[in-house]
C-alpha cells in the first residue's frame, strides 16, 4: 500500500538499522564515539570507503533517523540537521560563498539574517545585495558575473509578505544561480520546496519542527536539481562526488570543522515534533482564521495581517504556494506603541514571548526587540511599525485566546 498522507509517511519511516529489541521509537544515543572492529576497518573509514559512524560531531545514529525522515518528507537528496536555523543558514551559504561574492536577498528578513548578511558576513567581503523580490527587471539588474544566489523567506517575519517563488526560481534557473529559501514559518507539511523550483531551504526547526519550543535545532535541505560545476566555489567537490558535491562540502568542510552539530538529544525531540506537525498546523491555523474575524471587526485594532485569511491581499499567494496556510502568525496594529505595551501587559493566556509556532500562543512587539538594535531607517526600510503587534499562534482553545485577547484590548 502506497502512504501517500504527511502524518502517515512520517510515522512510518523505517531506521537505517533494525533495532536488537525491535523498538517502535528511534533511540537515543547519547554515545560520542563509535567502536571498530579492526584497525583496517577504521582507515577505511577515513578513507571515505567504508560508512559508520565515527564520532558524534560529525554524525550520530539518532541524528541520522531525523535526516533520514525529513528526506524521504521532503522528496530530497540530501539533509543535513544542524545545531540551530541561524547555523542553517551561514553553514549553507559559506558552502557557496567566498570573499567576492554576492547575493540577492529580500531586505523583510527576520532581524538576526539581516545582521548576518549585513555585518557579519560583509566582513567576510560578501556583499548582499537588497531587494524587495517583487520586480524581474529590479531583480535582474542586480544580478552579475559573481551572483551566485537568490536568498528569500518563503513568508517574511513578521511582515508576512510572499515572494513570487516561480518568478525567483525562472530568474534564477535563467542566470544558473542557486535559489535558496528560508522555509520557517512554511513547515513541510504545506510547503512543497521541490515543486516550487528551490534549490536549497533552510529551516529553524526550533520552530515548528519541534513539537512546543523544546529544543533548538535547523535543517539543510538539498533537493538535488543544482548543477554544482555552475558554481565555481563547489567544482572541485563537484568532479568527485557530482550530484552530492553540497552536500560533500558540508560534511568534510564547513559543517564538520565549524562544529555546529545538534544534540542527540534535539534530534529526537524533532523526530516525535515532525510526527505531530501535520496536527498541531491544522489546530493552529483554525486558530487563526477565528483569531482573525474577532480582530478585523474590533475597533480598537487599526489593521491586521494573515495572508490565510480570505480578506487579506497577499491570500492568492498562500493558496498558490501553501495550500492556503502560509504559517500561522498574525500581525496587528493597535493605535500606539504605548497601547500595544498595555494590551500586552494584561494578557494572561497569551505570553510575551520570542519564539515562533510553540504550543503555546506568543506575542511580541517587533519593533523594540528583535528589530530594536536597527535604526529607524532600517526599521522602516524592513516595514516594521511601533504599533505592529506579532501574534503566533498556538493550539489553546480559540475561544480562550479570543476571551484573552477581548478582555485586554478593552482596557479603560
Amino acid at each position: 500500500m502506497k502512504k501517500t498522507g504527511f502524518t502517515t509517511k512520517a510515522l512510518n519511516v523505517k531506521f537505517p538499522s533494525n533495532d536488537p529489541y525491535n523498538s517502535m521509537q528511534m533511540p537515543l544515543y547519547e554515545s560520542v564515539a563509535y567502536e571498530f572492529d579492526s584497525s583496517e576497518q577504521i582507515e577505511a573509514n577515513f578513507k571515505g570507503e567504508y560508512v559508520a559512524h565515527t564520532y558524534s560531531r560529525t554524525s550520530n545514529p539518532t541524528v541520522e533517523y531525523l535526516e533520514l525522515k525529513l528526506k524521504l518528507l521532503l522528496n530530497a537528496k540530501n539533509v543535513l540537521a544542524v545545531g540551530s536555523g541561524m547555523a542553517a543558514i551561514s553553514n549553507t551559504l559559506l558552502s557557496v560563498l567566498k570573499s567576492g561574492d554576492n547575493v540577492i536577498s529580500g531586505h523583510q528578513l527576520f532581524g538576526h539574517t539581516y545582521a548576518l548578511f549585513s555585518k557579519t558576513f560583509k566582513d567576510l567581503g560578501i556583499d548582499f545585495r537588497f531587494s524587495s523580490l517583487t520586480s524581474k527587471d529590479e531583480i535582474e539588474a542586480l544580478i552579475d558575473g559573481n551572483t551566485r544566489a537568490i536568498y528569500f523567506e518563503t513568508v517574511t517575519n513578521p511582515q508576512l509578505d510572499i515572494a513570487d517563488i516561480k518568478m525567483l526560481s525562472e530568474i534564477s534557473g535563467k542566470y544558473n544561480i542557486l535559489l535558496i529559501a528560508d522555509s520557517t514559518i512554511t513547515p513541510p507539511n504545506i510547503f512543497d520546496g521541490k515543486k516550487a523550483g528551490v534549490d536549497i531551504e533552510v529551516i529553524s526547526a526550533t520552530k515548528y519542527l519541534s513539537g512546543g519550543g523544546t529544543c533548538f535545532g535547523g535543517i539543510i535541505v538539498d533537493y538535488g536539481d543544482y548543477k554544482w560545476e555552475l558554481n565555481p566555489n563547489l567544482a572541485e567537490y563537484s568532479d568527485k562526488y557530482k550530484d552530492k558535491a553540497f552536500i560533500a562540502k558540508l560534511r568534510k568542510n564547513v559543517f564538520r570543522n565549524t562544529g555546529g552539530s545538534i544534540s542527540p538529544q534535539a534530534a529526537l525531540t524533532l523526530i516525535h515534533g515532525i510526527d505531530i506537525l501535520e496536527l498541531r498546523v491544522e489546530k493552529c491555523y483554525k486558530n487563526c482564521i477565528s483569531l482573525c474575524s474577532f480582530l478585523y471587526d474590533h475597533p480598537a485594532v487599526k489593521q491586521v495581517g494573515y495572508p490565510g485569511y480570505e480578506s487579506d491581499s497577499r491570500y492568492y499567494l498562500a493558496k498558490k504556494y501553501f495550500k492556503g496556510v502560509p504559517g500561522t502568525i498574525i500581525t496587528f496594529d493597535l493605535e500606539s506603541k504605548e497601547a500595544c505595551y498595555r494590551f500586552m501587559n494584561r494578557l494572561k493566556v497569551i505570553r510575551r514571548a520570542t519564539n515562533l509556532n510553540d504550543n503555546k500562543s506568543l506575542i511580541i512587539h517587533p519593533h523594540s526587540t528583535i528589530y530594536g538594535e536597527f535604526s529607524e531607517d532600517e526599521r522602516q526600510k524592513a516595514g516594521i511599525r511601533n504599533t505592529m503587534l506579532r501574534l503566533s499562534v498556538g493550539i489553546e482553545n480559540h475561544e480562550d485566546l479570543i476571551q484573552d485577547i477581548k478582555q485586554a484590548i478593552e482596557f479603560e
